[in-house]
């Protein structure tokens, strides 16, 4: 009997093609959509720099190269958006991009759900502010 293959949420996204695409998606969504101002604003005017860590991030997040890890060390993700003050508006305003960037690309509704609910979890954590 053969094993049966196990995939990554890396590969079962499309792997790092398809990231790259949910990355540049997200990011449009930021600065497309009035409601994302804010916290489009947290970030530079050149979004290259975010890009590139988010995909790093993402990559190793969802069981593929750990790219943000050999360049950057642990993410500390807490830690690295304390600069910047979170609330539960920035967290929604972050889960409303990363949400329709999901709703573009073509995955099957409960690999998407998953992976939205673990996204959401994790913006969750990165609250720092009390509103």
């Amino acid at each position: 009997m053969q094993e049966p293959v196990i995939q990554t949420p890396y590969q079962r996204l499309g792997g790092e093609a398809v990231l790259h695409e949910l990355v540049e998606r997200f990011y449009g969504y930021m600065d497309e959509l009035p409601e994302a101002a804010p916290i489009r604003a947290m970030h530079a005017d050149d979004l290259s720099g975010a890009k590139s860590k988010l995909f790093k991030f993402l990559s190793g997040w969802l069981g593929g190269p750990d790219l943000f890890v050999q360049e950057f060390g642990h993410p500390r993700l807490r830690a690295r958006h304390f600069p910047f003050s979170i609330g539960v508006p920035e967290r929604d305003q972050w889960l409303l991009c990363m949400r329709k960037a999901l709703d573009d690309i073509p995955l099957d509704a409960p690999f998407r759900e998953a992976l939205y609910e673990a996204l959401a979890r994790t913006a969750h954590h990165m609250i720092n502010r009390e509103d």
